[in-house]
């Protein structure tokens, strides 16, 4: 189980409808709250729902 933190960069399976994929984590705790890095929308997600969705991590 890959541990997260704040301010990580991670690739989602998922496209978000402004065209990437790059998210970046603002929250941990038992949801993970992710910023989209080109048009900064914030979604929040359960952990398992999130740990589903990720494709990998690309910065720690």
């Amino acid at each position: 189980m890959p541990n997260y933190q704040v301010g990580s960069i991670v690739v989602m399976k998922k496209q978000h409808p402004c065209g990437t994929n790059e998210w970046q984590i603002t929250r941990v705790g038992a949801d993970i709250k992710i910023k989209c890095v080109k048009c900064g929308r914030s979604v929040m997600l359960p952990r398992i729902d999130f740990n589903k969705k990720v494709k990998k991590v690309l910065t720690y």
